[in-house]
C-alpha cells in the first residue's frame, strides 16, 4: 500500500526533523510531503515533494506564511497514496483532510504552542497574537476532528490535544540515540581542535546543551552550577549568547561555552559531566535522554515532557528551579544517581523502540 509522510518544513537540524527521518526509515518507499525544505541532503530528491510555497520568497519567514499554510495542507491530494503519516507541531494535521477515504496518521509534537499555549511561547504572549490566534483555534479544533488518529510524543502533549483540540491520542515518545550513544567513547572519535576544546574543559562540570533563546533558561543552569559548586559548561549557539555571555562574567564559577558542537563532541560532553541540567517545559526533550544515554543523571524542569524520562532516584532529579534550596536538594539527589542506571533507564526511549510502536500504530 502506498503511503506520504508529510512534515511541516523541513530545517536543517531538529528533533522533529529527526522524527522525520526515523519514519522515512520505517517507510523507505513513502514519498515525503513538505512545505519547503531546507536541509538538502537529509533526503533523496526523488522522495521529496514541496508545496507552492517553497517556490515563494515566503519560505523565509514562517510568520507571513503562516495564514497560508492551513489553506495549503488541505488542498493536497493524494496522487496514488492510501495513507499518510504526518508530523505536525503547527497545521500540518490539516494534511489532507478533505480526503476521508485516505487513513491518516497524525504524530503530534505539539498543538502549536503560540496559538494554543502563549504562556509556553512568548510568540503568542501579546495582544495582536492573541487575538489574530482565535480564527486559527476555530480551523485547527475542526480539522481534528476530520478522522485522523493520534499519537503524542509525551503525555504532557497528550493532555495538551485533549484541552485543544477535544480528541485523544496515544503516547509515542520520539526516538532518541541511545544505542549510538552508548556505542563508543565519543571521546577518542574527536579530530584535534575537538580534543583541545574537550582537554579544556574542567575535569567535573554541570552541563547544559541548548539553542541558546530565551525559554530554554540556561542562565538558571548556571544558578545551578553555583547552587552546587560546580563550574558550568554551556553547548550550544543563538541568539542569547552576549546576555548568557554577561551573566556568565558575573557567576561565582567558572562558566565556559562550547559553541555549535559537533555531535560526536556534544556526547563526550555528556560523559564529561558530573551533571547535565535542562531547566526548559518541553513538550518531551531529546538532550536529558541523550545525557542519561551516556550516564549522566539529569536535574529536570518538573514541569513539562522531561518530568517522563527523568526518574527521580533512577536517572536523576526533578526541581522548578524557584529557589536556592529546592535546586540544592535536586542537585543532592541527582548525584547519588548510580550512573549505570541512568544508561539503562535511557534504552526505554531507543530508536528501536520508536520503530517498534510506529510499525503497531501505523501497520503496512
Amino acid at each position: 500500500m502506498n503511503g506520504v509522510l508529510v512534515h511541516e518544513w523541513i530545517a536543517q537540524s531538529g528533533g522533529s526533523e529527526n522524527v522525520l527521518e526515523a519514519m522515512s526509515t520505517i517507510y523507505p518507499d513513502a514519498d515525503i510531503v513538505c512545505l519547503w525544505n531546507d536541509s538538502r541532503d537529509r533526503f533523496p530528491p526523488h522522495r521529496l515533494h514541496e508545496t507552492w510555497l517553497a517556490r515563494t520568497p515566503l519560505r523565509r519567514s514562517k510568520a507571513a506564511a503562516l495564514p497560508l499554510m492551513p489553506a495549503t495542507w488541505r488542498r493536497l491530494r493524494p496522487a496514488e497514496h492510501e495513507w499518510a503519516l504526518i508530523s505536525s507541531h503547527l497545521f500540518a494535521h490539516h494534511a489532507y483532510s478533505a480526503e476521508p477515504e485516505l487513513e491518516r496518521f497524525v504524530y503530534v509534537h505539539t498543538p502549536a504552542r503560540y496559538i494554543w499555549s502563549p504562556e509556553l511561547d512568548a510568540r503568542g504572549a501579546g495582544l495582536p497574537a492573541r487575538v489574530a490566534s482565535a480564527p486559527f483555534k476555530r480551523i485547527d479544533r475542526r480539522r481534528a476532528h476530520d478522522g485522523a488518529r493520534f499519537a503524542a510524543n509525551s503525555e504532557f502533549v497528550r493532555k495538551r490535544i485533549a484541552q485543544s483540540w477535544g480528541v485523544d491520542a496515544r503516547v509515542i515518545h520520539p526516538p532518541v540515540e541511545v544505542e549510538v550513544i552508548q556505542s563508543r567513547d565519543w571521546a577518542e572519535t574527536l579530530d584535534t581542535q575537538e580534543r583541545v576544546v574537550l582537554d579544556s574543559l574542567p575535569e567535573s562540570f554541570v552541563l547544559g546543551a541548548s539553542r541558546f533563546i530565551p525559554y530554554k533558561r540556561l542562565d538558571l543552569v548556571i544558578r545551578t552550577g553555583e547552587v552546587a559548586g560546580l563550574p558550568v559548561v554551556l553547548a550550544g549557539k543563538g541568539p542569547e549568547y552576549d546576555r548568557l555571555r554577561r551573566r556568565a562574567l558575573a557567576a561565582a564559577v567558572d562558566v565556559r561555552f562550547v559553541i555549535a558542537p559537533s555531535d560526536a563532541l556534544l556526547r563526550a560532553l555528556y560523559a564529561r559531566a558530573r551533571l547535565f541540567v535542562f531547566p526548559a517545559i518541553e513538550d518531551f526533550g531529546i538532550m536529558p535522554v541523550e545525557a542519561m544515554a551516556a550516564g549522566t543523571p539529569v536535574v529536570a524542569q518538573r514541569i513539562g515532557g522531561a518530568a517522563e524520562s527523568v526518574v527521580p532516584g533512577v536517572s536523576g532529579a526533578l526541581t522548578t528551579f524557584a529557589s536556592d534550596a529546592e535546586i540544592a536538594q535536586a542537585v543532592s539527589a541527582a548525584m547519588a544517581v548510580e550512573r549505570s542506571a541512568a544508561r539503562a533507564h535511557a534504552l526505554r526511549f531507543s530508536r528501536a523502540r520508536f520503530d517498534a510502536d510506529i510499525r503497531q500504530w501505523v501497520g503496512r
